[in-house]
């Protein structure tokens, strides 16, 4: 980090991490989603306390408002999976109802194309059905797709998937990986799915690209891990140490470490700790950071956050907004 002065106001701020729901999809996934347990919990309608924060999620009109307070620029939204996720369907009913949030995320765009940038999600079960919705959310205009950590226990990385890595590296298409939640049942009852097993899977993810070849056979793709890429940064040691004594591991990493392969990553700001954050731009700069406030949920002010943290100039500005811009393609 550098010592200039402050900007009172970055010149561009993006928010990578800003969450959308569409009724339909959400009706039909309540009770098969983290939400309820996977149904462990029925709920007939959220609880008390988090109504206020869905209909924000439903209303991009209310997003507005809230980016407008925020002093946020624009926003990379994105259906929230955690709550609405579709893997639990067959593979022609979750691809239709992708298809009703990637419907919804061109017609916020279009509606505010100054302000929203759109995202995709995709029947992952199916790659053939990902491909073919990818290509038609792709004509509509969506060039950030909004994938899970893993569909139905098989991890992004599996070769079953590299037909699809191929084509998001081919169209410059840029991945954001946020889990859709840990099925295990120990994880449920203090919600530990989300303050730990998020993080978890983050880290499982990263591996599993790393170790099955995809960050290797597609140099320069683009993918930002959400919360900060989880553990998996923040325990290296362990990690190169074992290639050490299991050089047959790293078969797929062209004689580079895991530790090697930090930087082939985006990470979102979406952290919670100053610490941790600081510690991360410590592993992998300050250039492969995106602000990330996990609206409408997360950081209430994520640009004064980040000058928590200890950011400023053109530092701030890069983890502001600068560098989500630059991978957008956003000039």
């Amino acid at each position: 980090m550098n010592a200039t002065t402050p900007l009172s106001q970055p010149p561009l701020v993006i928010d990578f991490h800003a969450h959308m729901l569409e009724r339909e999809v959400f009706a039909a996934s309540t009770n098969r989603t983290v939400f309820t347990g996977f149904g462990a919990t029925p709920a007939a309608a959220p609880r008390p306390g988090a109504v206020s924060l869905m209909a924000r999620m439903l209303d991009p009109q209310a997003e507005i408002a809230d980016m407008d307070a925020r002093g946020i620029d624009r926003a990379v939204v994105t259906a929230s999976t955690v709550l609405q996720g579709t893997s639990w369907a067959d593979p022609q009913t979750d691809l239709q109802l992708c298809q009703r949030c990637n419907d919804q995320a061109v017609d916020w765009m279009a509606q505010h194309p100054t302000r929203f940038i759109g995202s995709m999600v995709l029947p992952m079960q199916d790659v053939t059905l990902a491909l073919a919705e990818l290509h038609r959310a792709f004509a509509l205009g969506l060039r950030v797709v909004n994938l899970p950590s893993s569909t139905q226990g098989v991890y992004l990385g599996d070769p079953v998937f590299h037909p699809f890595w191929a084509e998001v590296h081919a169209r410059g298409i840029t991945a954001w990986i946020h889990p859709e939640g840990v099925r295990d049942p120990w994880f449920q009852r203090y919600a530990l799915w989300n303050s730990l097993g998020q993080s978890i899977e983050e880290a499982k993810c990263m591996a599993s690209l790393i170790y099955e070849g995809v960050m290797t056979t597609f140099a320069g793709i683009k993918i930002v891990m959400a919360h900060g890429g989880g553990y998996f940064p923040h325990y290296m040691g362990r990690m190169d140490r074992n290639t050490a004594n299991r050089p047959d591991t790293v078969r797929h990493m062209n004689g580079k470490t895991p530790s090697d392969f930090l930087r082939h990553f985006y990470y979102d700001s979406c952290v919670y700790d100053p610490d941790v954050l600081k510690v991360l731009i410590q592993r992998v700069g300050v250039d492969r950071i995106v602000m990330g406030s996990d609206y409408p949920v997360g950081e209430q002010d994520p640009v004064a956050w980040l000058r928590g943290v200890g950011l400023s100039g053109e530092d701030l500005a890069a983890v502001a907004g600068g560098n989500a811009a630059r991978l957008l393609g956003i000039y």
